[in-house]
């Protein structure tokens, strides 16, 4: 156990930084003075960048009965976990969104490392150093036992006018001279003629999901489709169309979630946000609570403070859109960072790890085997963190849209998911379930060691403590 010894000088992004911090070292913090806790302070320096942090590692300083964290640190964790770095960038893409370059775990080749995650066990590590006979308490990581977890999502980009999306595909195919795939593709897509092959990929995602005991993460399009938002591959299909209400009503009876895909326009505010999420709520019967931009459009803060206003409860955003890893430096959900006004609580951060187009759009890679490969060395980076993994897998990879591999390739993944036994659900029970455990704290601690856990907000999740070894503790 730790008590917190919060200095009256912490500016908004250095608490931003502690918060963080401990919650990733899952170490309980107890309000008791009068309990035998190592105590958490915070000191002035000496200070080191968070290039020197990202090179050389961090270092926690140690006395008898104290760990001290550098102020500098704190930072550095709202520079990664908050996005604070790129929130300054001004460069875009075409696309309006931040390059992957300006990331500094990109810039030191660190993004496949969930940095921050490990600051956090490695402070972890020090409590235990100094601890002595002083028990050390942690939070149980995921529900039910579990030590890690794995989240599979889906964004709903097409709907209708399924040959416009083949012929981009074999564009693309064609820019690369890959004559055999294209012959495959054209065969699929000639025998597709007449039929729905979108939906038909929806549904066999669906059935794949249910067999694999997986309720998933969806994400649909509720803006208003014009020519221009078609040209931009933005809003392609009507949310009250036949066809989208269709797969709508087959995600729901799969009991899946549905989140908003929020267009290109919402990037104008928090009027847009707000009618793309009504708008979606009309037709769910009840209002989303997360959502994710397309084209991972994305800026950190801003776009963040809308979400905010708007209603939303978590955004799952931020990934890279052209390599799979950890932008934010967490396997794991995290407070977005709101520089303006430093109140980050109200909206969670969810962040991406892997996308199946990231390597066969952005890099060339047309065999699904390699994608399914980096999904699963990433999800056991995030099970050696003790994290959350989070993919996206998007349901119009299917033969006569230019992906005939893909649909077995998912399958796969999904078994392979499963056999590790991580703690699966859809992003809004993985959203509360965080909200409770990073909200737990010891009341009091009792003559015989037992905790009185102060009351916790979200009712349906009992958050248990355990030692240093994972073994679970009473009451």
């Amino acid at each position: 156990m730790i008590r917190l010894g919060v200095p009256p000088d912490l500016t908004a992004r250095e608490r931003y930084g502690l918060d963080v911090l401990v919650d990733l070292s899952r170490l309980v913090v107890v309000l008791d003075p009068a309990a035998n806790a190592v105590r958490l302070g915070v000191v002035d320096g000496p200070s080191r960048s968070l290039d020197q942090a990202l090179r050389d590692g961090v270092q926690f300083d140690r006395d008898s009965d104290a760990v001290h964290i550098r102020r500098s640190l704190l930072g550095h964790v709202t520079d990664l976990a908050g996005a604070a770095v790129e929130a300054t960038v001004t460069a875009v893409d075409r696309h309006g969104r931040i390059p992957s370059e300006a990331n500094p775990l990109v810039r030191h080749h660190r993004e496949r490392d969930p940095v921050v995650q490990r600051w956090g066990m490695e402070l972890r590590s020090a409590v235990g150093a100094v601890a002595g006979r002083r028990p050390v308490r942690l939070l149980a990581p995921w529900p039910d036992g579990r030590r890690w977890a794995a989240a599979i999502t889906h964004d709903l980009d097409v709907v209708t006018g399924w040959p416009l999306f083949t012929l981009l595909r074999l564009a693309e195919l064609a820019r690369r001279g890959r004559g055999k795939l294209i012959a495959r593709i054209l065969g699929s897509a000639l025998g597709a003629v007449g039929r729905d092959p979108v939906g038909a990929g929806v549904r066999a995602i669906l059935e794949a999901e249910h067999a694999a005991g997986i309720s998933a993460t969806w994400f649909v399009l509720s803006g208003t489709p014009t020519p221009a938002t078609w040209m931009r591959g933005d809003v392609t299909y009507r949310l009250e169309s036949s066809g989208a209400s269709r797969l709508v009503d087959d995600i729901l009876q799969g009991g899946h979630e549905i989140g908003l895909h929020g267009s290109l326009a919402t990037a104008a505010g928090v009027t847009r946000f707000r009618e793309e999420r009504e708008r979606l709520g009309r037709r769910l019967g009840a209002q989303p609570s997360g959502v994710r931009q397309h084209f991972l459009r994305l800026r950190p803060g801003r776009t963040h403070a809308a979400m905010r206003e708007a209603g939303f409860r978590y955004d799952a955003t931020c990934g890279f859109p052209d390599r799979n890893g950890f932008r934010l430096g967490v396997a794991d959900v995290v407070p977005a960072w709101l520089a303006e006004d430093g109140n980050s609580a109200e909206l969670l951060t969810v962040p991406l790890v892997w996308m199946d187009r990231a390597l066969s759009k952005y890099r060339g890679v047309d065999d699904p085997t390699p994608l399914v490969t980096e999904a699963l060395e990433l999800a056991a980076t995030c099970r050696a963190v003790e994290g959350l993994w989070v993919g996206l897998w998007h349901p119009n990879l299917v033969p006569a849209l230019g992906f005939p591999d893909a649909p077995a390739a998912f399958v796969r993944l999904l078994q392979n998911l499963v056999h590790d036994a991580p703690y699966v659900a859809p992003l809004h029970r993985i959203v509360s379930w965080r909200q409770a455990r990073r909200a737990t704290r010891v009341r009091r601690v009792a003559p015989d060691g037992r905790l009185e856990l102060a009351a916790s907000s979200q009712g349906e999740w009992s958050v248990t403590v355990e030692d240093e070894q994972g073994r679970v503790l009473g009451g």
